[in-house]
């Protein structure tokens, strides 16, 4: 059968990408995401491309929580290496059943409360894990993710506000048992890091503004305490 020819030539390439190497796929929680809320997927990546911003140039990177990794790939493309982990195998088998050679990285089973992830990093990021912590574990949770740091090392947190809990829907209020509002959550990052630099995020665009009005929070540690 005689490969579909476009219209316009430029898009040609896109037809000869999906006839050689098929289509790719979102993984478990994106399709599911795309076909719940199409919405939310573009949420998610884009903190990812906030994270990916301020890690950028990092020699090996720590994905704490990958879940399916969707958005993992924008972190990539900017750092050296990155490994990522997550606790639950049915998500990094899906990890690695849809993964390219382009895009290789290491994907391991690993819970955080079990002990740190052996090896070194200069950089551990963890987006919507923390508020699925109970909070009498979430010192030993964060010790051990950022016990692989050196001593430059950062560390990035994102999670739901507190405040936005109102609005969650069911399925997010499920899992959300730890949401912090931005001062907590600086407060607890203050405990390992010397230096911590709040964001607050409503949808996709990440600000300084009121914290309060903030559907997601981030925190950015710097200068390890010993």
């Amino acid at each position: 059968m005689d490969t579909p020819k476009t219209k316009e030539a430029q898009y040609q390439v896109c037809v000869e990408a999906a006839s050689e190497r098929g289509y790719e796929t979102l993984g478990l929680r994106g399709s599911e995401s795309w076909y719940q809320d199409p919405k939310h997927i573009v949420f998610r990546l884009s903190r990812y491309k906030f994270v990916s911003k301020m890690l950028a140039g990092r020699n090996h990177v720590l994905e704490v929580g990958c879940g399916d990794a969707f958005g993992t790939r924008i972190v990539q493309a900017e750092v050296g290496k990155l490994t990522a982990i997550d606790f639950d195998p049915v998500f990094i088998e899906d990890v690695k059943r849809r993964m390219l050679p382009r895009w290789q990285f290491e994907a391991h089973v690993h819970d955080m409360l079990d002990g740190p992830v052996p090896g070194e990093f200069d950089a551990v990021y963890s987006l919507d894990v923390l508020e699925h912590i109970e909070p009498s574990k979430e010192l030993l949770f964060l010790k051990n993710a950022f016990a692989p740091l050196d001593v430059n090392g950062a560390a990035i947190i994102g999670l739901p506000s507190l405040e936005s809990q109102p609005y969650a829907s069911p399925q997010s209020k499920a899992g959300h048992i730890n949401c912090k509002s931005a001062p907590e959550l600086g407060k607890l990052m203050a405990e390992f890091f010397c230096n911590v630099f709040m964001f607050s995020m409503n949808d996709e665009v990440v600000h300084t503004g009121f914290h309060k009005m903030a559907n997601y929070v981030f925190a950015i540690g710097a200068g390890k305490r010993s």
